[in-house]
């Protein structure tokens, strides 16, 4: 027994989509942690059964000391409104998706060495309940009390933060004030100290326009925001490149000199990291209180609940969630030495 080890508490997202099945499908994997599972434990027991997944379910304990072991899954019980039928979306349930989320939020909150680690939930059918909701993300901040948060993914090799997130591109310039870009620089420089161990992280800026403004040409906000920001930061120690113009940034020569880039809007920054490892990305939130990670694609209602044999070529990957699940781990094991220096 070891309870020194990060735990992970993972939520499934979409009862209908993927989330429950490559939950279930991690628990049957070797994992350097604790997990416990947020769900309702009738369907992912009938789901585990209708897959054939040789796992056995369990109650959590919220001291649950032992390490995990593969094929053994604890789940803290979270009722749906409605058993799901696989990839076809239910607005009863949900309210579930969230309370799922509220659950694992305050285990983690109140819980030393914790990780909330989450499989994809769609953002369509909540809203068709009646619940404004933009994303994982900024459901975080909100639950948590947290002015502003970073989202960030990786893979083995790349990280990639974002200014802005879920945005129409109309409104993206508007949204890049030099605040924001502030605080986004601010917390990927703390995060990357306290949660992934770089000393000294090296940051690389994208512009926002074309050529990063051609000199005013092509837009002025390198020339008004963006530089004269990256000026004052650097004034200060921080190791900041940019900005950037984004068609010639992911190149080797670059990113062999920086520990993370930062792009102004969603695509900018996310196609050419998708075009390198799609299935193999973590999406990790950064400036919370407490670790979270998750996949990096949708709830994949196509193949959600497909009999074995069926499912033997088209099954959804689990490469991702293994992924965010690493990230977790290595994310808290990082914070705990930091932890004890600062």
């Amino acid at each position: 027994m070891d309870s020194s080890l990060p735990h992970l508490l993972l939520t499934p997202g979409e009862p209908a989509g993927v989330g429950p099945e490559l939950v279930l499908r991690m628990a049957c994997r070797p994992l350097a942690a604790r997990i416990t599972a947020v769900a309702d434990r009738e369907w992912l027991q009938q789901l585990a059964e209708h897959l054939q997944i040789p796992v056995t379910l369990t109650e959590a304990q919220s001291n649950q000391p032992i390490s995990h072991q593969p094929g053994v899954l604890p789940v803290q019980h979270v009722p749906l409104a409605q058993l799901p039928v696989p990839g076809e979306l239910n607005t009863a349930n949900a309210r579930y998706v969230l309370s799922c989320l509220d659950v694992a939020i305050d285990w983690c909150a109140t819980h030393a060495n914790c990780a909330l680690v989450t499989a994809p939930v769609h953002k369509g059918v909540i809203n068709d309940a009646g619940i404004v909701f933009t994303g994982h993300t900024e459901y975080l901040a909100r639950r948590l009390g947290i002015k502003q948060v970073v989202m960030m993914l990786a893979d083995q090799n790349l990280r990639v933060a974002l200014v802005t997130t879920h945005l129409p591109l109309k409104e993206v310039a508007d949204a890049v004030t030099r605040e924001r870009l502030r605080g986004c620089i601010e917390i990927i420089h703390r995060d990357l100290q306290k949660r992934f161990g770089l000393a000294q992280p090296r940051i690389m800026v994208l512009g926002l326009n074309p050529h990063a403004g051609e000199q005013g040409h092509m837009g002025l906000e390198e020339q008004t925001i963006i530089e004269p920001l990256l000026t004052e930061l650097r004034a200060t120690g921080m190791q900041i490149a940019g900005p950037v113009p984004a068609d010639t940034a992911f190149v080797d020569s670059r990113l062999d000199n920086c520990d993370v880039v930062l792009a102004m809007y969603h695509d900018q920054g996310l196609g050419p990291l998708k075009a390198r490892s799609f299935g193999q990305i973590a999406n990790i939130t950064l400036g919370l209180p407490i670790i979270r990670t998750s996949v990096d694609h949708g709830t994949a209602l196509d193949l959600a609940g497909l009999p074995v044999a069926a499912a033997s070529q088209d099954r959804a990957r689990i490469d991702s969630l293994v992924f965010a699940c690493q990230q977790a781990i290595e994310m808290s094991e990082k914070a705990s030495v930091g932890s004890s220096v600062l």
